[in-house]
């Protein structure tokens, strides 16, 4: 009986942090009422636009801004949280630079305005990105989507990427945009996760078989990139208050 009152309370909480209303947009230039869209991955990924489309600091609201997407050539990767831009870039197998700028374009990105956030305690038993995944879709039904969300607390482990495309590789394929990419293990690390949640933006801001896309940073904002892979210690959950 009590894991049931819990799972309703959890239920009403998330119910009460979304607005059902959506309005219908081009996916790949999407302007919704509160998420923005610019360019696509899969044109990135396929047809090798790797030129940036959108200048960071050409974002004029950057009041509980929060974003991700790569930078321009697959060169690095770029997080918004909280209205701070970072860029992070590979320097070896082992280390990377994270620099706060503004200075910086993608060749897709998704972005937000967020000022008032809902927090839920994730339950214990919510461990990788598929339980994530799961658990935000079944949760936000009643949701306007797709919205931005965060989490804060303990990972056990994860890896995150940079891209680091070599100049002047050719991309026609996601084989090809990975190429020179480096893949950093994360344990026992007290973090910050910025996410975008659609079921309808598969191949524009999330990959063809996630309706997320996530982007982690460190407490010490030492270590930045996009998430691959994570096992949940203790987190919270943060949905927009809309």
């Amino acid at each position: 009986m009590r894991i049931k009152h819990i799972s309703i309370g959890l239920f009403l909480i998330v119910l009460i942090s979304c607005n059902s209303n959506t309005k219908s947009t081009n996916l790949e230039q999407g302007t919704y009422s509160d998420i923005r869209i610019t360019g696509a991955m899969k044109n990135v990924m396929w047809k090798g636009e790797l030129g940036g489309i959108i200048k960071l600091d050409s974002i004029e609201n950057k009041i509980g801004l929060y974003g991700i997407g790569p930078e321009s050539y697959l060169t690095g990767e770029i997080l918004i949280n909280d209205g701070q831009a970072y860029v992070s870039k590979v320097l070896t197998d082992s280390t990377m630079t994270v620099k706060k700028s503004f200075d910086v374009s993608a060749p897709f990105f998704v972005y937000a305005n967020v000022t008032e956030w809902n927090k839920i305690d994730l339950p214990s038993s919510i461990k990788s990105i598929k339980d994530l995944e799961k658990f935000i879709d079944e949760n936000s039904s009643e949701c306007k989507r797709p919205f931005a969300f965060k989490l804060k607390g303990d990972v056990l482990k994860a890896i995150i990427h940079i891209q680091n495309l070599p100049k002047g590789t050719p991309v026609s394929s996601p084989e090809e945009a990975h190429k020179g990419q480096v893949n950093y293990n994360l344990k026992n690390e007290d973090v910050e996760i910025i996410g975008f949640f659609s079921t309808k933006h598969k191949g524009i801001f999330t990959h063809h078989d996630s309706f997320l896309h996530l982007h982690l940073i460190t407490k010490d904002e030492s270590k930045m990139g996009h998430l691959d892979m994570v096992e949940f210690n203790k987190m919270e959950l943060y949905l927009p208050n809309k």
